[in-house]
């Protein structure tokens, strides 16, 4: 009989190449192969099978360690002396390939933010980073007064999980980099980054160090893993400089500060805190630029000249990074070698007001990505990270799922709860109130916008506005007020943006928002569909001294007035009016649809009256007031149309305060279309219902919370 043998050739897949495993089997007589012979050779096969593969696990244990190997020494081998680009680049794939950071380590990111301006680029930054991280992170924000309460409130009121914040005064840190003369537009600001390692707690080890005005394009923990690779003394990562700044060729006599070849841009850097502060970084970077300066006698690009100066004299110091983590857009197309592929992209620098006008070749494409994460509605970030533990539930989150979704009031009591990101001062606000001042308190959506500049010409004195808009509108807004002179001319104007988040226009919360940043003694509450008359605000500060308002409870009607048309002749005096009124071109405010709303401001006795006079309360009584800012709050219930100023007196009432009409003042409504929620509560049944309700509940509150004082609002249930 004759024995043959079957070669089997399996080929199994293993990184970085294939094993090929050689099978032999031996049959007895191939040739009478039959069912039989053929389920013992199957049999055999499948058992010399797995024990190839048994054998393939062996080897792919021992080649990942043989690779790991090599890769640890070819990285310390280019750390130690220094790689190219492409050699980093190289290093970073195999790094991003084999190391993941814990899901759960937090990632660190200071960033120096002063003044209005800044709060609404970095924004934008840190929504590029939040739409692809996937780690806790931590923000370290060097800033001024005005830029900690912004984004204080702001993050307050965003409530995205796993992200913490820490504020450092730049008051404190101004007296390290103030005596360096800068020709920056940043100023001061601008040289702040290099006080980071002893600005930031000495327990942070390391921080990505980021400009205002750069965008992420992927997932900021892959720049979290370079720090694996900055060995030895190496502390500083940097991105190469993609213009000809630091060649000294641009013009004639040009004389940068001193760098390596092209230099480094500092709108991204990676940090590592604790080298620097065992090496005296502090000491290091003030020798030299005392030195520098001796000869260069300013920095023209800030903090960016001292660093590259200490890198020229100190090389073992910086890792440079590929510069897909900084492409700096600019007519240079250098920035375009930075990558082949726009998937390469990493973080894009627009390090320039005018870079958003520069001609290269994937502007549209960078332009794009901005604007995506401009008027990217920031709420859809709210995600939670699975399977860290840190965060404990939000008591907002508890409140809301304690609610009954079967109750048919269940959006409105929502809307109770409810918080809303809040940008506060979304435009430069410079204002020092004087002893008897005043603020016209309003709020408004995107359809009221075109009263703004009407009322400005109206009312001169500060103004507190709540502007209730999406991600997009708010950009809309901005461009709107930036080509309005009216609007630009005005730093008394306290914009604040609160974003739309729910079904219904949450009124009161709005009114609560524009009344807590008040900075006057005073506070005029209105509508933004009103216009004062002229002069008001100097005749409101003449006559409140006068009522005695410092040391009484009392609330100062201003008259409100109604006309159909949309262009009036507005009247310049008490005269003027009451001639439009009898001719029927004015009307009191609602006398067709709901007088007693004003009824008791007594309309009659105003237009002979030269004297304030004093009015009692009266149920559904709202009119339009001046009083001390120290008040309580709206009631946030009350949404939309309806009830959301009649509960606010009636509380003032409650609280005891005296009602005085003011006998020169007034106010006009001009007609405007009507708002969703008028017709939200003309057409939908349940909105009536759900309102009655909430006023019932609001009345029985109110006489817990007064206990007998409160009684007799009970009774016109």
């Amino acid at each position: 009989m004759r024995r043959q043998t079957l070669a089997v050739l399996v080929i199994i897949g293993a990184f970085p190449t294939c094993i090929l495993v050689y099978l032999a089997l031996t049959t007895d007589e191939i040739p009478k192969y039959d069912s039989q012979a053929g389920q013992i050779l199957e049999s055999r096969l499948a058992q010399r099978l797995k024990e190839a593969d048994q054998e393939n696990k062996v080897l792919r244990k021992q080649l990942s360690k043989t690779r790991n190997k090599l890769m640890g020494l070819q990285m310390s081998i280019a750390v130690q002396n220094g790689t190219t680009y492409n050699g980093n680049k190289t290093l970073i794939k195999c790094l991003n390939a084999e190391l993941e950071i814990p899901k759960c380590e937090v990632i660190h990111v200071a960033i120096v933010c002063a003044g209005h301006s800044a709060t609404r680029s970095v924004v934008t930054l840190i929504k590029s980073v939040l739409f692809y991280r996937k780690n806790p992170l931590h923000f370290h924000f060097i800033s001024d007064h005005i830029a900690e309460i912004i984004l204080t409130q702001l993050f307050e009121t965003w409530n995205v999980p796993e992200v913490n914040f820490s504020f450092y005064s730049t008051d404190k840190v101004q007296e390290d980099v103030v005596w360096i003369s800068n020709k920056h537009y940043s100023g001061v600001f601008g040289l702040m980054k290099l006080t980071l390692p002893k600005t930031l707690p000495q327990n942070l080890t390391k921080v990505i160090v980021l400009d205002t005005d750069v965008t992420f394009a992927t997932d900021i923990a892959e720049l979290w893993k370079i720090f694996s690779i900055l060995k030895g003394k190496k502390a500083i990562g940097l991105v190469e400089n993609q213009s000809d700044w630091y060649l000294g060729k641009l013009w004639k006599n040009h004389r940068p500060w001193r760098a390596l070849g092209r230099g480094f841009n500092t709108g991204v850097i990676l940090l590592d805190l604790q080298k620097l502060r065992d090496m005296g970084w502090m000491e290091l970077w003030n020798k030299i630029a005392q030195e520098e300066l001796q000869t260069m006698l300013y920095t023209s690009l800030a903090d960016q000249d001292i660093f590259n100066t200490v890198l020229k004299l100190h090389p073992y110091l910086l890792y440079q990074l590929p510069c897909q983590w900084n492409v700096q857009l600019s007519d240079n197309t250098r920035s375009e070698q930075c990558y082949s592929e726009i998937s390469d992209l990493k973080i894009i620098h627009w390090n320039s007001p005018k870079k958003l006008k520069v001609k290269i070749k994937h502007l549209e494409f960078f332009h794009n990505l901005y604007l995506t994460f401009l008027e990217y509605d920031a709420n859809l970030l709210r995600r939670e990270l699975f399977g860290c533990d840190n965060t404990q539930e939000n008591p907002i989150e508890q409140q809301l799922s304690a609610l009954n979704e079967d109750d048919e009031c269940y959006d409105f009591r929502r809307e109770r709860i409810l918080v809303h990101r809040t940008h506060l001062y979304y435009l430069d606000y410079d204002y020092q109130p004087t002893e008897w001042d005043v603020t016209l308190v309003a709020q408004l959506s995107m359809d009221r916008l075109q009263m703004l500049e009407t009322i400005c010409r109206h009312w001169e004195g500060p103004i507190s506005l709540a502007l209730h808009m999406s991600d997009a509108e708010a950009q809309q807004f901005l461009r709107y007020a930036q080509e309005s002179e009216v609007l630009m001319q005005r730093k008394n104007i306290g914009y604040h943006v609160v974003y739309r988040d729910g079904q219904y226009y949450p009124v009161n919360y709005l009114r609560n928002v524009a009344l807590k940043q008040v900075n006057t003694p005073y506070v005029f509450l209105s509508d933004v569909d009103f216009l004062p008359m002229h002069g008001l605000y100097e005749y409101l500060k003449k006559a409140l001294p006068l009522m005695d308002m410092e040391n009484s409870k009392k609330a100062l009607i201003v008259p409100a007035f109604e006309t159909q048309r949309y262009r009036i002749d507005f009247p310049k005096s008490k005269a003027e009016l009451l001639t439009q009124l009898d001719m029927g071109d004015l009307f009191t405010f609602r006398f067709h649809v709901w007088p007693k709303g004003h009824a008791q401001t007594n309309y009659a006795k105003w237009r002979i009256s030269t004297q304030p006079y004093k009015v009692e309360w009266n149920h559904d009584f709202e009119p339009y007031i001046v009083v001390g800012k120290d008040i309580p709050k709206f009631d946030q219930r009350f949404v939309g149309f309806g009830w959301n100023k009649v509960s606010h007196i009636m509380e003032l009432d409650v609280l005891g305060y005296e009602y005085y009409v003011l006998p020169n003042a007034f106010m006009i409504h001009m007609p405007h279309a009507p708002s969703f929620d008028i017709a939200k509560f003309r057409s939908s049944s349940n909105y009536r219902r759900c309102l009655k309700l909430l006023k019932a509940e609001f009345k029985r509150d109110l006489s817990l919370k007064h206990g007998l004082k409160a009684l007799k609002y009970l009774s016109n249930d």
